[in-house]
């Protein structure tokens, strides 16, 4: 069972979720023995990395997954692995460019039937430089935020429909140092910054399952979380003069993660825990990491872990909320 300390509490005064999983555990572990089938899941970017492992654990629990990904070509070996497992849900694919609403948009308009759970895993890190999107969207947050923002909407009475929907959000440690700017989301103004931009399209994601709340009433929950540190193609963005920095590449260029580094099945545990375990009934509105409940924590502190009070901040996820909406009707 779920068990709450009440000696741990948070700026919003409820007693951290806390599980018996530890931040070593891995995405098969956290739903052992939970029996999903008869549920249909999504997770975008489920072709590599953290969302394959959380395609995997879904799937071999019995859910019927789709793979959203750009290129669904690229999932093609893991659909096959998973129709070779006994007791595996099905597994298909299906294309989306979280960049470009018109994908968007036929994604949505293709699905049918009700949907038990969205996994917002898709993301790109730290472009070197400002790229925009066909709608002038600064690429980061237009992939990780407003393309995401569109699909859960768009999908909302899929969500409605199962009757108890969950939504998982992927974000990053990287959200405590970027608030979202909402005078200046795009970089118009202020000078554009790969990791300013991409822990603001973090802070939305957090934002916007603080949002979801008005789906409540629908049954359906909503969560956030932070993976760790993990190797994936994430990283494919940064030169290697930042992958040294970062300590996991040598002058040879070999990569090598550090031993605080997660496997990509460890990464994708919160994502699981948070999409199908018992344990998160009824949970919502919450940022977790390494299988826990994050307390939240303001810039003062200087953090390392935890949610930045920006990030949960009720009046900023509406406002968040309308900026997205209107953004979406503005050709």
């Amino acid at each position: 069972m779920t068990t709450n300390t009440p000696a741990t509490r948070n700026a919003a005064d409820h007693p951290l979720h806390t599980t018996p999983f530890t931040a070593r555990a891995d995405a098969r572990e956290v739903i052992e023995g939970v029996d999903l089938t008869g549920r249909r899941a999504v997770v975008t970017g489920g072709a590599s990395g953290i969302g394959a492992e959380t395609v995997r654990a879904l799937a071999e629990a019995g859910a019927e997954v789709t793979v959203a990904t750009r290129r669904p070509e690229t999932a093609e070996p893991l659909v096959r692995e998973l129709a070779a497992v006994d007791g595996a849900g099905p597994v298909r694919t299906a294309p989306l460019d979280l960049s470009d609403l018109t994908s968007v948009d036929a994604f949505v308009r293709n699905w049918r039937g009700p949907l038990d759970i969205l996994v917002a895993n898709a993301g790109i890190m730290a472009l070197p430089e400002r790229t925009l999107t066909s709608r002038g969207w600064e690429t980061q947050l237009a992939t990780n935020y407003l393309g995401h923002f569109a699909l859960a909407t768009g999908l909302h009475p899929s969500l409605r429909a199962a009757g108890s929907a969950r939504i998982v959000a992927v974000s990053s440690g990287a959200h405590l140092n970027a608030p979202f700017d909402f005078d200046d989301p795009h970089f118009e103004h202020r000078p554009y910054d790969p990791w300013t931009a991409y822990g603001q399209s973090k802070s939305a994601g957090v934002l916007l399952v603080a949002g979801a709340r008005r789906w409540a009433a629908d049954g359906i929950t909503a969560n956030a979380l932070n993976p760790g540190y993990v190797l994936t193609n994430l990283q494919r963005h940064l030169d290697d003069d930042t992958m040294r920095a970062f300590g996991v590449m040598d002058d040879d260029g070999n990569v090598t993660p550090l031993p605080y580094y997660k496997t990509p099945a460890q990464g994708a545990a919160t994502s699981v825990l948070l999409a199908a375990s018992p344990l998160l009934e009824g949970v919502t509105g919450r940022y977790f990491e390494d299988n826990q409940e994050a307390p939240i924590v303001t810039d003062a502190e200087d953090p390392t872990g935890g949610v930045a009070a920006h990030a949960v901040d009720p009046a900023a996820a509406d406002r968040l909320w309308e900026y997205a909406t209107q953004a979406l009707r503005t050709p």
